[in-house]
């Protein structure tokens, strides 16, 4: 159970109060919000909340927040395209359509249930039982490599490396358009959408800081074939940033087009090369993860 305390300010001044808490607790929807203010579990000013109550400068909040009941996660036998493997860390080629962790309406084929049954339970544990392993994660219709812990030593190292921006991350992808200039760097702070909290935005008022470098590696009719590098690794990163240039990805249906003439499973974008220290001795580990064999194919095409 984790316990939230907040003292409103000028900025949230006149917001509905399961508003203003999602903006607080940007990892809680709207909805989430409203049922612990039904459940009992938000205070304002020492009295139990409503969900219709507007925020005042000054106003007291406190928000307990229950621990999730967590479902038990099974190991299940999905092949793994493993990259590379050692006593601390390994490092798998994600397929399109493979959620990372288990969510609501995603408890079995996951990467972690192939995980649980790959490594035989040898998973680090400082993520919980959700997500044992996991020290970062891609989207579901991305592909490429995902580095997984087997110990909560090489968790806290990688997680380290990850929040220092240590991490060698590039990924190939294929924006709509044709990018004029062969190189730029999009710095442009990344957060939650101001009124769809399932989406991702340029939000200068509540984003962190995000950087992208990305390249041409070649320019097609309507298309471009591109990579990325991220300096930072925030939600959606490269989606939200080739977008707001106005060269979506494509496939992309939440940030780009709802037209898909290619019949794409989500968007065209690959976790290619991965680089990190490795955690027994330091030594730096690059892994390539090959383009799978639809974005090899729609290059053809598109050529």
């Amino acid at each position: 159970m984790d316990e939230f305390r907040f003292e409103i300010t000028e900025e949230l001044e006149g917001e509905r109060l399961d508003k203003g808490l999602s903006v607080l607790l940007d990892f809680l929807t709207r909805s989430h919000v409203q049922k612990l203010i039904r459940d009992g579990q938000v205070q304002v000013n020492g009295s139990p909340a409503k969900g219709s109550l507007r925020l005042k400068d000054g106003d007291q909040i406190f928000l307990c927040l229950p621990a999730p009941e967590e479902p038990d996660i099974l190991p299940e036998p999905i092949p793994l395209d493993i990259l590379y493997e050692d006593e601390d860390c390994i490092v798998v080629n994600k397929p399109k359509g493979m959620v990372v962790h288990p969510a609501p309406g995603h408890y079995s084929g996951t990467l972690v249930n192939a995980l649980l049954y790959a490594c035989a339970g040898h998973l680090s544990g400082i993520n919980g039982v959700l997500r044992p392993g996991i020290v970062h994660r891609i989207d579901r219709d991305t592909t490429g490599s995902v580095i997984v812990c087997k110990n909560d030593n090489a968790h806290r190292i990688i997680a380290e490396q990850l929040r220092e921006h240590t991490v060698t991350r590039r990924y190939h992808a294929i924006c709509c358009g044709v990018l004029k200039e062969d190189t730029g760097v999009i710095d442009q702070p990344v957060g939650r959408h101001p009124t769809d909290r399932k989406k991702m935005a340029v939000n200068e008022r509540n984003g962190k800081r995000a950087v992208t470098h990305y390249r041409v590696l070649e320019r097609l009719e309507r298309y471009t074939y591109i990579e990325c590098e991220l300096e930072t690794g925030r939600t959606h990163q490269i989606r939200v940033h080739m977008a707001s240039i106005g060269h979506p990805l494509l496939g992309d249906e939440v940030y780009g087009t709802v037209k898909n003439p290619f019949h794409l499973q989500g968007q065209t974008l690959h976790a290619k090369t991965l680089g990190f220290l490795r955690p027994s001795d330091g030594a730096y580990v690059e892994v390539d993860a090959p383009l799978p064999a639809y974005f090899t194919e729609l290059l053809q095409k598109l050529r």
